[in-house]
Order: C-alpha cells, then sequence, then structure tokens
C-alpha cells in the first residue's frame, strides 16, 4: 500500500512538472503577459530583470551631462535675453532621447541660500517642454520659448524682460531616472538710488518701502544692486530695506554719525528686521524701458499740479525717480521733467 501511494505520488510531480516548466517559461518571454515589471529607458540602466531582485537598478555607464557656458547673464529692460543650457550624454548616443526640460526660477528678492532645500521649494515654475510640447507659467507665459538652435540646446530666451524677471534660473535635463541642472543668473543693467517718503526720513516698513518703489518705476534693490552702486560712488548715510528684508547703508566716506571713522568703506547692514513693526527708508533699483526722455521748456515756473498738465498736453506723462535716475545712469540726459512714452 505504501508503495502503491509513492509510486502515486511520483506520477503526480511528473504530470506537475511540465506545467510548473511552462509558467516559468511564460513569465521570462520578453513580452509576455507575465513579464516582470521594471524600468527600462534603453540606455541608462539595464532591465529590472537583470538587477538583484530588490528593485535596484544596474547602471550601464551612460552619464548625462548638463552644463551652462555663462553662469551670469546681464540684459536691459525690455529687451530679449537668452539663458544658455546645453545637455551631452558620455559617451555619445546613435539614438536621440526623449528628454524633458524644465526651466524655474529663484527671484532674487528671497533671503534664502540659493541652494538650500528652502530655496529650492520657494522656485516657481517658469516653462516646461518634452518634444513639441511645451507650457509656461505665471508672468511668464507667452514670453518664453527654448531657443533649440543645435542638438541637447535647451536655452531659455525671454522676450519683454521685466523688472522683476532678475534672479537665480535653473536648467533641469530628465531622461528617465537621470536627473540633472545648471543654473544661470540674470541680472538687469540698471541704477540703485535712495528713495525717502515726503513726510522725511524712515518712513517705510518692508511693504511700504515695496510700494513706494513700485510706484516710481522701481523695485526694492538687491545687495548686488546696492553694491554696484556703492562700487560706482553712492554714499548714503540713511540706512534703507533692500529686496531681501535686510537693512544697509552704503558708505565710501566713514565719518562719524554713519557707523564711526573707525569702520571701513562699504555697506553697513542692520541685518534682518521686522517687515512690519520697523520703519526704514528704502533703496530702489530702475532699468530703461521703451520711451524717450526730455526737457519740456515752459514760459513761466509751474507747480506741480501744472507741470502733469503740460506734460499731458504734450502728449507725454510726468517723469518719475526711478525713469529719472535710469536716463540719468543709462542714457546720458542731465535735464529731465517729462517721460513720453513709445
Amino acid at each position: 500500500m505504501d508503495g502503491a501511494l509513492l509510486i502515486s505520488d511520483n506520477v503526480m510531480l511528473s504530470l506537475l512538472r511540465p506545467l510548473l516548466v511552462t509558467c516559468l517559461y511564460t513569465l521570462l518571454l520578453p513580452g509576455g503577459q507575465g513579464r516582470i515589471p521594471g524600468y527600462n529607458n534603453g540606455f541608462h540602466y539595464q532591465d529590472i530583470s537583470n538587477g538583484n531582485g530588490n528593485g535596484e537598478i544596474y547602471f550601464d555607464g551612460v552619464r548625462l551631462h548638463v552644463e551652462s557656458p555663462q553662469h551670469s547673464v546681464s540684459a536691459s529692460r525690455g529687451s530679449s535675453v537668452t539663458l544658455p543650457c546645453h545637455y551631452h550624454y558620455e559617451p555619445e548616443i546613435a539614438t536621440p532621447r526623449r528628454t524633458r526640460v524644465k526651466w524655474s526660477w529663484l527671484p532674487s528678492n528671497t533671503n534664502t541660500a540659493p541652494s538650500s532645500p528652502e530655496a529650492l521649494a520657494s522656485e516657481t515654475e517658469v516653462m516646461v517642454a518634452m518634444g513639441n510640447r511645451h507650457r509656461s507659467y505665471g508672468t511668464f507665459r507667452g514670453r518664453v520659448r527654448l531657443k533649440r538652435s543645435a542638438p541637447g540646446d535647451m536655452s531659455l530666451v525671454i522676450n519683454e524682460l521685466q523688472l522683476n524677471d532678475t534672479g537665480r534660473y535653473r536648467c533641469e535635463v530628465i531622461d528617465g531616472l537621470e536627473d540633472e541642472s545648471v543654473t544661470v543668473e540674470l541680472e538687469l543693467r540698471g541704477v540703485a538710488f535712495p528713495y525717502y517718503s515726503q513726510k522725511g526720513r524712515y518712513h517705510f516698513n518692508f511693504v511700504g518701502a515695496k510700494q513706494a518703489c513700485q510706484d516710481q518705476d522701481a523695485t526694492l534693490a538687491t545687495f548686488e544692486q546696492l553694491f554696484v552702486a556703492w562700487e560706482e560712488g553712492l554714499d548714503w548715510c540713511n540706512a534703507g530695506w533692500l529686496a531681501d528684508g535686510t537693512v544697509q547703508y552704503p558708505i565710501t566716506v566713514p565719518r562719524d554719525g554713519c557707523g564711526g571713522m573707525d569702520l571701513a568703506p562699504g555697506l553697513r547692514s542692520y541685518g534682518q528686521r521686522h517687515r512690519l513693526f520697523h520703519s526704514y527708508d528704502a533703496f530702489c533699483f530702475s532699468a530703461s524701458v521703451k520711451g524717450s526722455v526730455y526737457f519740456l521748456k515752459h514760459l513761466t515756473k509751474l507747480n506741480f499740479t501744472e507741470a502733469v498738465q503740460a506734460c499731458a498736453i504734450d502728449g507725454s506723462q510726468i517723469a518719475k525717480v526711478g525713469q529719472m535716475y535710469a536716463a540719468w545712469r543709462l542714457m546720458g540726459f542731465d535735464q529731465l521733467r517729462c517721460w513720453l512714452v513709445g
């Protein structure tokens, strides 16, 4: 009886073996319905079925490189600018890859370190593209495109540059599990200048200072913009807000009442101040705009209301402080009264 049972078991095993082999073979067939799921982009990584069984994918030696020949670009307000970004593979590949590119932007008015997690989290999407499909966002919508002058060229073209476009731009190229990026700093050519309330010095909190600069066709200056103005000779004893929420002032000639004689020339900083409760002046930044600046001659002296009307009758508008500084610094004018838009 035991022998018969043993024979029966062996017979059953022999009958099951073809079924087991058939099932296993089906699982390993390329393209079979039972194929082990895994990632395979054809170049960067081998199929997961060749891995270690724990989800690890083997790297096959082809690397994605993203580079920029310029890490800082300057341009004029209202113009077009190209932020260079190129990618390639090492070793080179024979078949074009389907890559995705994302351009993002970290504004100049942030006070976080550019490489910190907080800064990356606060980056704003500018444009994403994959193949011939692309999408732009926010204030960049309709103003940006990819240059694509050669294979691997993902340079960003920004048209009609605005004052608030300054900052650090990140070009990120994504191919499967590969993700590499490079940053390019965009600066506008312009002039930083001090500005204070008609009521006197130190009447602006941060919000008020920001609005005051906007009212004068300008923005709050960055540290870099104020530093350039100091290098060009700006000396101002009153402290003012900057775009990052710090309060500083430029001194070229040390003196009592402006930090003292013992401190070297430079930017004197009060550091971060409470943006609502503390009051100072403002350092604004203005760049050139489309238009013409001219001196309007008049037979008699004019008060402000009469000057506004005179400019309007002449087909223009009264010049703002930011426009005056920009025309003086960038256009060489030394007599400014009216701003002709055109």
